[in-house]
């Protein structure tokens, strides 16, 4: 099996989805639009505008200024059109979270998926060599007995040499007596 770049291998079952564009483009304005959204929700972009408008208060009641005075309707206006503009910015980065949402779990059920048929494929692979040792193991176990059986054989055989050489010299004796009285 080639070895792959582990940062290439990691994402390969992203890779199928990398043809996917988000709703509103991959374009600079959809990225910053996205960015902008999500700076909404920051505590710098909470704590600044919470000054901002202490601040425009602070100046409009002092009377340092009468640019917005009490009912602050500037301020109001400021806010609805934040508010315009928030909305859809922020659906907008919920839109395009969502569709990497979903590309990364259909990446990641592939990658499940692969997971499973890896390790069915090594599990069938590993009860293939089981069989093929337990067989081995029989077979050695059959070759082992058939050595005892002829171990045994080859031990009765050399009595059986061993009573005939005896025998044979028993009688060369008894022929040379005979033979030299």
């Amino acid at each position: 099996m080639s070895e792959r770049a582990p940062e290439k291998h990691h994402w390969r079952f992203h890779a199928a989805h990398a043809h996917l564009n988000a709703v509103f483009g991959d374009d600079w304005f959809a990225h910053k639009a996205e960015t902008f959204a999500r700076f909404f929700g920051t505590p710098t972009f909470l704590i600044a505008q919470t000054f901002i408008v202490l601040v425009w208060i602070a100046v409009n009641l002092a009377g340092w200024t009468s640019f917005d005075v009490y009912p602050f309707i500037l301020l109001n206006l400021a806010f609805s059109l934040q508010a315009a503009y928030a909305a859809p910015l922020i659906l907008l980065a919920q839109t395009r979270q969502a569709e990497r949402d979903k590309a990364n779990s259909e990446a990641d059920a592939l990658h499940r998926e692969d997971l499973a048929r890896a390790s069915a494929e090594r599990q069938a692979q590993m009860k293939l060599q089981s069989d093929l040792l337990l067989k081995m193991l029989g077979q050695n176990n059959d070759l082992t007995e058939q050595v005892s059986q002829l171990m045994q054989q080859n031990i009765d055989l050399t009595k059986t040499v061993g009573a005939l050489s005896a025998r044979i010299e028993q009688m060369t004796a008894e022929m040379r007596s005979r033979i030299c009285q």
